[in-house]
């Protein structure tokens, strides 16, 4: 930086030949004694040093020469001010360079050194050059700093020292120096200053690495100038650094930049985001300085899936926590996001329950694919292949395939594709937004993990999924305040295929997320879940409207609570359909350990026979064994529905003579011909005296269950015969009344009428 050359700035004062009225004896302020005329000044136009110069004669302790005009003062340049001084005759007197400081409102300013070094002339006839250098900061080199108060000065010499000397000076040189200091004021090292070639195929690492060693003992940022740098092998940068040009390396090459590990950084050192955000994933699942992937608020177009594993070359193992956040991955459309589907034969055996066996030409099968046929629940993928033994393995077990068929394998396409490693625990993704644009899906989780997290994330316009969980890397599975938006929302209830997520291991945590017109929200097999704070629909304008279910559980002890939802012209549907002898025996558990409370579930414009608690059993002789349903709030618009729950007998129906631990209770019930209870009490008139008094529970018990049990009898005044006598003699009672079982009996000795309210039960405690 020159400012003379690129601000025009007038730097050099005039020389002596032009006159000396713009040199005073004074300070240089307008009013100061000037030189032109002065009896101790004189211009001598040739010496044989200087050619033309001032010859001025030390009449004064300090004798000043100052230029009165006006040297500008900016912040970061720096002046050097020079003059050559020799002595003619007389006492030798000391020389150096000295200014006055003005500021804004043309006051001195004081405070501030305002001369340069002393030199004392020691001959005559021997040229003496001062210099001195100002500037506004306080480095080493500046002889007089200035701070950013001094807007200009006027600069000359002092002489000091005895009086009655002839010196002979030069013409006064001003000049910008600022390039001086510019390799202390540059803040990098730059990677070509180190021997980096920047050709592309030069292998730059040494000189990678040698600028970053420099930068770390200066405490400098390194710059990669323009250019293209190979790096041949593993590459570790712990200086913050600048990409001007780009790098390349292999596949399996990493480049870990420790102080600015960012989408940014990388997509700038690698000239994209897509190949960036690889190589980033790369750096954060092999370099342990790394926890957390901020992709910066960056926004990743994509034409194809990201095989995680892939770009991570190694491991296929991962269980240290590792986190992505703040960023967009945006789907463009292309063939790479192509669903493949692939039909074979094969056969299957509950002996061998997560086992497709006879399988043709397995290694076209990919890892991931869903698996469909006749028998098979929803949800069930392929987990892992064998090519010799001509297998699959699948993530969950099929109710009812025993034998030889068809299957369908289908392939979707993912964002973010997980499935190539063997385990990834702990992995979370927080505040991303997956906009897939109805081409892709969502995320594919690895076979087996646990403790995977999304967190404020949104799923926009999925293809066919927005999660997906292949085997048992959901174990712990945690989904808080996700935006789930289907691509399918134009599409009748009943017509849509897309799922937002599924569930294959135990203890789920899906929480204050919001879901928009999917098939399902959830699909999960095992248990230990908790359904908290979620509002998913799946409603339409059809009138009399089908619906379809919005959270399927898919085992029969699911140990899982359902609370504080809102349900919305969607159902629960409970089943066991991941089980390869659907059948019930001992000592398997049936259907049991589900609380469903506090919960708000609304639908509309649907046909009466709509239920929102529907089970659905898949073998015989199952039954409820533990169900709390309890504060929830069942209400319709457009629509009056029959009743909330039902069991689906498509394959089997429950045994209601073992139903226990059955609780129904505080429900509120609006648009609902049908309200349930259990226990329920009935109030029952006798007029006319009768030996048995036949209870009907009127429809009342959840499910058409039996009426089980008695539990209370309440006589509402007293018990009479067939006159006005007042009849003392106790009744018993007799469950399970009646062709459908849903009746009591209260017997008595003899005749008798009156009021009675009697507590039913359609479930045993044992």
């Amino acid at each position: 930086m020159n400012k003379a050359v690129t601000d025009g700035l007038v730097l050099m004062p005039p020389p002596f030949a032009e006159g000396l009225a713009a040199w005073s004896s004074g300070d240089g302020t307008a009013g100061s004694p000037s030189y032109d005329g002065a009896s101790n000044a004189a211009f001598v136009p040739a010496d044989q040093d200087f050619a033309g110069c001032l010859e001025l004669l030390k009449t004064q302790a300090t004798q000043k020469l100052r230029w009165t005009g006006e040297t500008p003062i900016l912040p970061g340049c720096y002046l050097e001010v020079r003059a050559r001084v020799k002595a003619m005759s007389g006492n030798l007197p000391a020389v150096r360079i000295a200014a006055w400081a003005g500021d804004g409102a043309d006051d001195p300013v004081t405070g501030i050194p305002l001369a340069g070094p002393s030199v004392t002339l020691t001959g005559y006839g021997t040229t003496v050059t001062v210099r001195a250098i100002i500037g506004t900061g306080n480095r080493q080199g500046v002889d007089m700093p200035w701070g950013t108060t001094p807007v200009y000065g006027h600069f000359g010499l002092d002489l000091t020292g005895p009086t009655g000397g002839v010196v002979r000076i030069d013409d006064l040189e001003i000049e910008d120096v600022t390039a001086y200091f510019h390799r202390k004021m540059m803040d990098w090292e730059d990677v070509r200053d180190w021997g980096a070639a920047g050709d592309g195929t030069t292998d730059d690492r040494a000189a990678f690495e040698a600028a970053s060693a420099a930068a770390a003992a200066a405490g400098r940022t390194l710059l990669v100038s323009a250019g293209t740098y190979h790096i041949g092998a593993n590459l570790t940068l712990d200086v913050p650094v600048r990409f001007e040009g780009t790098v390349t390396m292999a596949a399996a090459t990493r480049l870990q930049l420790t102080r600015n590990f960012d989408l940014p950084s990388y997509a700038r050192a690698f000239g994209g985001e897509v190949l960036g955000f690889r190589k980033a994933m790369q750096a954060l699942l092999n370099f342990t300085d790394h926890v957390t992937l901020d992709l910066g608020g960056r926004r990743i177009e994509l034409d194809a899936p990201i095989d995680v594993a892939a770009a991570v070359a190694s491991p296929t193992a991962f269980q240290i926590r590792r986190t992505l956040a703040n960023g967009q991955f945006n789907v463009q459309p292309g063939t790479g996001w192509d669903t493949e589907t692939w039909t074979r034969a094969a056969s299957y055996s509950a002996a061998n329950p997560t086992k497709l066996t006879g399988v043709s030409n397995v290694a076209a099968i990919p890892v991931g694919a869903l698996v469909q046929g006749t028998g098979v629940g929803r949800e069930i993928y392929v987990t892992e292949k064998n090519e010799g033994a001509g297998t699959l393995t699948l993530s969950q077990p099929l109710h009812g395939a025993a034998g030889t068929q068809q299957y369908t394998l289908t392939r979707f396409k993912y964002v973010l594709d997980f499935a190539g490693f063997s385990v990834l625990d702990r992995f979370e993704i927080v505040n991303v937004e997956f906009y897939c644009a109805g081409e892709a899906s969502g995320i594919m989780l690895a076979p087996q993990g646990e403790n995977f997290r999304i967190a404020d994330c949104i799923f926009n316009k999925p293809r066919d999924r927005a999660i997906t969980s292949i085997g048992l890397a959901c174990q712990n599975l945690m989904v808080d305040r996700c935006q789930f938006l289907s691509n399918e929302m134009a599409l009748r209830a009943q017509d849509r295929t897309s799922i937002a997520l599924n569930v294959n291991a135990n203890d789920a945590k899906i929480r204050d997320n919001r879901v928009q017109m999917f098939a399902h929200f959830a699909v999960c097999n095992g248990s230990g879940h908790m359904f908290l704070g979620n509002h998913f629909f799946g409603g339409d304008s059809e009138t009399n409207g089908v619906r379809q279910a919005g959270l399927v559980l898919g085992q029969t002890n699911v140990k899982t609570t359902i609370t504080g939802n809102y349900i919305d012209n969607s159902f629960v549907e409970w089943t066991n359909e991941y089980s390869a002898e659907p059948d019930f025996a001992e000592p398997q558990f049936s259907f049991g350990g589900l609380t469903v409370c506090g919960n708000i579930f609304t639908v509309r414009n649907v046909a009466p026979w709509f239920r929102w608690l529907v089970v659905k059993p898949h073998g015989s002789g199952h039954f409820i064994q533990g169900l709390n349903v309890s504060g929830n709030v069942f209400r319709t618009v457009n629509a009056t529905v029959d009743r909330v729950d039902h069991v689906d007998t498509s394959f089997a129906t429950l045994d209601f003579g073992r139903t226990r631990n059955l609780v129904v209770e505080g429900n509120a019930f609006n648009g609902v011909t049908q309200i349930i209870q259990n226990p329920v009490t009935i109030r029952h008139i006798q007029n006319t005296a009768a030996t048995t008094w036949t209870v009907d529970s009127g429809g009342f018990l959840p499910f058409g269950a039996w009426a089980r049990r008695v539990q209370a009898l309440v006589f509402d005044g007293p018990v009479r015969g067939p006159g006005t006598e007042i009849l003392s003699t106790r009744p018993y009672t007799q469950a399970e009344a009646g062709a459908a079982r849903d009746r009591i009996e209260i017997v008595w000795p003899g005749e008798a009428r009156g009021t009675v309210d009697v507590t039913l039960r359609a479930d045993n405690p044992l």
